[in-house]
């Protein structure tokens, strides 16, 4: 691959930001459409960014934004670490854009349960969950609706990181809801900000983050897109790829 640099501009929540980029970081940054965004890449060089934008003062200016981060070096799952997390801002406070990088202990091996909460914390998901979980399979006449469905809140849930078996973030949790099939799934906001869902049987663990795999995503999962489908699916649910 080249290693040729490019000017680009990387998208953020709330505005964007024109750096060099490598095609190493183009690739990162690239989540299937046109644009490009800076939560896959993580932090650049400041000296690489020649502008920001930011929503709030709808301005842009010249130079880098603040770039604040931090190393908790936490370890939120076995095998993987939370090795660094921060934030693009800009000079009046509103962020641009926020990002997280994980890193395995061990490169070759796979990740494990995921770290426990303290028991409150942990005993009030489970219920949570369990209650949704029985409110589904109750439910006589649920609302139909296409991916990702109606929203049927926990809290427990809501805005913790969802890492695949990869070790890669690839959204944060919003809600539980049901798909067209009535089957419950967890809606995430993916990396390019967009809505997605993910089969509820295709999460291993809730901790800290939630962990996606296991042999139940294997058979299901699109290798054009990376998405986890239910087993038996003949095509993908989030692109139409022939996943059979």
């Amino acid at each position: 691959m080249s290693s040729e640099v490019r000017l680009k501009k990387l998208r953020g929540s709330g505005g964007y930001v024109m750096a060099k980029v490598t095609d190493e970081q183009q690739t990162k940054g690239n989540l299937g459409g046109p644009d490009l965004f800076l939560a896959p890449i993580g932090r650049l060089d400041a000296a690489d960014i020649s502008k920001h934008f930011c929503n709030t003062c709808e301005k842009e200016f010249e130079g880098a934004p603040n770039i604040e981060f931090e190393n908790p070096n936490e370890t939120v799952a076995d095998n993987l670490v939370l090795a660094e997390r921060g934030q693009y801002k800009c000079s009046c406070g509103s962020t641009i854009a926020e990002y997280r990088e994980f890193k395995k202990q061990d490169e070759t091996g796979e990740i494990g349960a995921a770290k426990p909460e303290t028991p409150t914390q942990q005993e009030t998901a489970t219920q949570e969950i369990q209650q949704e979980t029985a409110k589904v399979e109750t439910a006589t006449q649920p609302e139909t609706a296409t991916q990702p469905g109606p929203a049927v809140g926990i809290g427990a849930i809501e805005g913790r990181d969802v890492i695949d078996e990869n070790a890669n973030k690839i959204g944060i949790a919003k809600r539980v809801g049901i798909d067209s099939t009535q089957s419950m799934v967890l809606v995430i906001v993916k990396n390019d900000e967009t809505e997605g869902s993910i089969p509820w049987e295709s999460i291993r663990k809730v901790g800290g983050v939630i962990l996606l795999g296991g042999s139940h995503t294997e058979s299901g999962k699109c290798s054009e897109c990376g998405f986890a489908n239910k087993p038996g699916s003949k095509f993908c649910e989030e692109c139409g790829s022939n996943i059979q």
